[in-house]
């Protein structure tokens, strides 16, 4: 078989195990599957799933990545106040909001992905992506080694099992979390940005 065949063939694959996952995360949530009932629903070998993702991790993060494509998009190549040409003090509390937002709407992935393997998500090329474009916003407005670290801080401030603790234990609502985020980042913000 050409080599361009088995590419597509490989590309078509893990598409329809991402498809697969999709729908079955939708109806039973991410930690009630098995990568078996994956391959099983994707018509392909467990083999193939593992070949294509590595392992249980490899696959949640390539679903988050999918999923936040558009969002990735925005803020890469958006317009104000997401994207990269917004002053610091508008793009960043609006990547934070818009990030807070995502992980609220895909709560049982994220926090399934967040503890999954014994793979740091520090590592994940997810989170490099988002501290990358964090820390550079930081940096506008702010030296280079403190902006990597308050990017670090605010992405923790957004985990999705922090915001599962205040909506399920601490009893917050959706308004009160992004309200109190808000907050959070202007108070971390070099007072000369803020609006």
């Amino acid at each position: 078989m050409p080599e361009s065949r088995q590419r597509a063939d490989a590309v078509r694959s893990r598409e329809a195990v991402l498809d697969a996952a999709e729908a079955l995360f939708a109806r039973s949530g991410p930690a009630e599957v098995s990568m078996n009932a994956v391959a099983s629903a994707a018509g392909v070998g467990k083999g193939t799933v593992f070949r294509a993702f590595t392992d249980r991790a490899g696959l949640l993060q390539a679903l988050a990545e999918r999923r936040t494509a558009a969002l990735r998009r925005a803020v890469a190549e958006g317009p104000a106040p997401l994207g990269p040409d917004a002053p610091p003090h508008e793009r960043i509390p609006a990547v934070l909001d818009a990030l807070a937002r995502f992980k609220l709407d895909n709560q049982s992935l994220y926090l399934v992905l967040e503890e999954a393997g014994a793979a740091s998500p520090y590592r994940s090329p997810s989170y490099t992506w988002w501290h990358t474009t964090l820390r550079d916003s930081l940096a506008q407005c702010a030296d280079a080694g403190r902006a990597d670290f308050v990017a670090h801080a605010l992405l923790a401030a957004v985990r999705a099992d922090l915001i599962a603790h205040l909506l399920t234990v601490e009893g917050l609502s959706v308004d009160e979390i992004r309200d109190r985020l808000a907050v959070y980042v202007r108070s971390v913000l070099p007072r000369d940005t803020h609006v």
